[in-house]
């Protein structure tokens, strides 16, 4: 018990519940705890530590819903196994329970506007059959991404869409405890997946330019952080874009660390803004993942992901223990999507089409009082003055809406809501006439 109280107290960095929570992470992080090492009794450890019992409780309590430790009786509290839990942010943020008549929930693209996939499924019927010893990416689709990829890559491979590339990427990447940064507010799937890691967040808030700046350099300032995750076009939920002097005070900023940066460029070809990417300026600490779901259409399942080659030859061998490779016959639908001058002209439509609808819903909102922050994207982000209210008044009214909570680290936010606006074909006014009196309305208790 000596040894676990010193390698707490010597992670000790706050002299609080979650301050405490950190130091038990960072332990097993360090392997100087491991699965199945009992824990100390509150009071013990409340003594030796000097905190309150309560502080202490609290503490495991936060451990506990995170499943790093469990209570069985005789045997005390222990640190459990790793195990890997479910997307609760993700399924909070997605209500797919209700039948709306406008569902505007989703944040996905419109299927109206996505390109044809007949030429590409005719192209593929003469096809030889692929080969388990074949390349896992077809050299002809690594060519035609790196003609338009936002910097120079050591090596470029193709995986199963977005979050699959951000997952990899963080199970190489991340271990149990490290600090990592992300953008606030931020992809509730993102958000589980870290949690699920057992990693420590630290949020850090947007402005019209991206990730702040100054919050990040706190963030650095604070400890070692691991991981920096980006959005850099159309930021879901918010629709900001990184500019590129963010970029580079950012890559700046990160320039004496060992920090290496994630970036999710999930709207692709549909943002209005030009690919971007800190790997400009950090090409050996910077994997860019870019989708082509919004673009291409969701069930493609395919993204592109760039980094310098240790990382992605990581990745690479750690998708040889399952999947092995993305689908070859997709990823010559997806050649042929980004080279048939047809596919080309309606995915230029749609990014026209998408930018449309959403000026439209933020210039009617604006009539109401209603400011929305971001430029970019199929999603808006509306702040409201009581978020239940508002979605479940709209509920009433056969319009889904995300809750902003899904999106947030802490409780002491502006509540919001998230609506895909790349939906919304017409009815713009109407649509925010009702958005706006949700936005005011508020829960009446009564007494």
């Amino acid at each position: 018990m000596e040894a676990v109280l010193t390698a707490l107290e010597n992670r000790l960095d706050a002299p609080t519940s979650r301050g405490l929570a950190h130091a038990v992470s960072r332990a097993i992080r360090d392997e100087a705890l491991r699965p199945g090492d009992q824990l100390p009794p509150i009071r013990t450890v409340a003594s030796e530590l000097r905190l309150s019992p309560t502080t202490v409780s609290a503490a495991w309590a936060l451990l506990a819903r995170a499943g790093t430790i469990r209570t069985d009786g005789r045997r005390g509290t222990t640190v459990a196994e790793p195990t890997r839990v479910g997307s609760p942010r993700y399924e909070r943020a997605l209500d797919r329970h209700t039948h709306f008549a406008l569902d505007l929930s989703t944040g996905v693209p419109d299927a109206a506007l996505l390109p044809s996939l007949e030429g590409a499924f005719a192209g593929i019927s003469s096809a030889a059959p692929g080969s388990y010893l074949d390349d896992p990416v077809l050299p002809e689709l690594l060519d035609q991404l790196r003609g338009d990829w936002p910097y120079d890559a050591d090596e470029l491979t193709v995986v199963d869409g977005a979050m699959d590339g951000v997952e990899l990427a963080t199970r190489v990447l991340v271990r149990f405890g490290d600090r990592v940064v992300v953008e606030q507010p931020a992809f509730p799937p993102l958000l589980d997946l870290l949690e699920a890691n057992g990693a420590e967040v630290v949020a850090v808030p947007l402005d019209e330019q991206g990730m702040s700046l100054h919050g990040l350099i706190e963030a650095i300032r604070t400890g070692p952080v691991s991981v920096v995750y980006l959005q850099p076009r159309a930021q879901n939920p918010t629709g900001v874009s990184l500019t590129e002097g963010r970029a580079k005070q950012l890559a700046e900023a990160l320039a004496n660390t060992d920090t290496v940066v994630i970036e999710d460029d999930s709207s692709g070809a549909v943002a209005t803004s030009a690919p971007l990417s800190l790997g400009r300026w950090l090409p050996g600490r910077t994997v860019h993942v870019r989708s082509f779901a919004k673009s291409h259409g969701p069930d493609l399942r395919l993204a592109a992901l760039s980094g310098p080659a240790e990382i992605v030859g990581r990745i690479t061998a750690l998708r040889r223990l399952g999947q092995g490779w993305s689908s070859r016959l997709l990823q010559r639908v997806l050649l042929h999507l980004l080279t048939d001058p047809g596919a080309l002209a309606a995915v230029a439509r749609a990014r026209v089409e998408y930018a449309r609808r959403r000026q439209a819903l933020v210039a009617a909102l604006a009539e109401h009082g209603i400011e929305t922050n971001g430029s970019d994207g199929i999603n808006l982000w509306i702040p409201v003055e009581d978020e239940t209210a508002a979605v479940v008044r709209l509920a009433s009214q056969g319009i889904g809406v995300a809750p902003g909570a899904p999106f947030m680290i802490g409780s002491e936010q502006r509540p919001h809501i998230r609506v895909t606006c790349g939906l919304v074909r017409d009815g713009h006014a109407d649509l925010a006439a009702t958005l706006a009196a949700a936005a005011r309305g508020s829960v009446r208790v009564q007494a």
